[in-house]
Parts: structure tokens; sequence; C-alpha cells
């Protein structure tokens, strides 16, 4: 039997919306020479969406190949901008690195994010415990949903038993699809219908995710 633990990413294991949000604001005075700003509110409700659902909530009046051309400008500018990073990197949870490292001897580790690609390697570079994470995927690599992708992960890894961590309605979804219990991270920025195990502390995620193996 191969366990695992497997994340969403933003709101769940960092909050990088407002670094996000300001790369993004610039990309779009600077590049776009539009006048749409949007605020770290904003940047919450956009974050577990996929970057189609991202496009059309940004720039609804815009034809499809349009927005979606220009969330592709504003996510290069985002990647360039974390990347560049040396201090006020995306703030992590309580413990964050501990609980990690702990996890990571009785469990397989992976992130599952409906990201563009690129994204979830920003996150690893910037940990020192990277190494805890086997293996990650997003729609920006395969263009599947995010339950796909968490069955894809699971294939590839051989994981036969699992639980997803995330904040959103959509990862609960997502779990849902791919038949897996989901732990609600409600410290994060969603609120969901329903969840197998609920944690408002990330330090919590230890001792609720062994009730499921």
């Amino acid at each position: 039997m191969k366990k695992a633990i497997l994340f969403d990413l933003d709101g769940t294991l960092w909050d990088s919306s407002a670094q996000v949000t300001d790369a993004w604001n610039d990309c779009i005075r600077r590049k776009l020479h539009r006048t749409e700003q949007f605020t770290v509110d904003d940047m919450h409700r956009f974050m577990g969406k996929t970057m189609k659902q991202i496009a059309a909530m940004m720039f609804p009046d815009e034809p499809e190949n349009v927005r979606e051309q220009y969330l592709e400008a504003c996510s290069e500018s985002e990647l360039e901008y974390l990347g560049s990073l040396e201090t006020d990197f995306p703030p992590l949870y309580d413990d964050e690195h501990e609980i990690i490292r702990r996890l990571q001897k009785d469990y397989v580790l992976g992130i599952v994010s409906n990201c563009q690609e690129g994204y979830i390697e920003v996150y690893l570079n910037q940990q020192p415990f990277a190494d805890a994470f086997t293996d990650h995927e997003c729609f920006g690599a395969t263009g599947l949903s995010k339950g796909q992708n968490i069955r894809l992960l699971m294939e590839r890894q051989g994981i036969t038993d699992c639980v997803y961590v995330g904040d959103t309605q959509g990862d609960a979804d997502a779990a849902k699809e791919a038949g897996i219990p989901f732990i609600h991270a409600a410290y994060g920025f969603g609120k969901v219908d329903a969840c197998d195990a609920v944690i408002d502390d990330f330090r919590k995620l230890p001792e609720t995710a062994a009730k499921f193996f």
C-alpha cells in the first residue's frame, strides 16, 4: 500500500495573492496598456480556477483568444516576478516546514494545481523542503481537469491510498472526481459545500490525515 497526501497550492501551501496581484497589475498597465486593475480579494476569487476561467473573469468583454493572450502575458510576468524575489516571498502557513518534513516520513507528498506550467516550480524553488515532494502536476502542463491530474499523478507514482488537501469548492469537486477523500483547508481562500474532514490550521494536518489510512 502506497499512501499519499496531495496538496492544492494557492491558499493551501502558501499565499502568493499579493505578489501575483502586483505582477498582473503591472503587466496590464505596462505591457497590455489597459486600465483594468485587480485587488488581492479579486485574486482570492481567481485562485483555484483554471487559466481559461480566470481569463474570462478578468476580461469578460474580449473574445476568448484575446483574453487568453492577455492572461498568458500576465502569467509570464508573474513567473518572472516570483522567480526574481530574493526576499518578501509569499508567506507559508504556521510551521509548514516542520509539518511537511513530518509528513514526508509516512506519505508520498505531491502537489496538483490548476496553475500554469512553471508556477509549482517557483514555489518549490523557494522552499528548503522542496525535496519532500515526490511529484506535481498542473493544468498548464496537461490541459486536464484537476481531478484528472490527481488520478494521473496517483497512477504515475503507484499510489493506492490518497487524500487531497485544498481550500476551495473546486478542490472538493476535484477530489470527488478523482474518487478520493477531501480535507478542507479552511484557513485558505474558500468555502466548500461538503468535505470528509476540515482543518483550520495547517498544524492539524498530520493528525487529521492519519485518520484516513
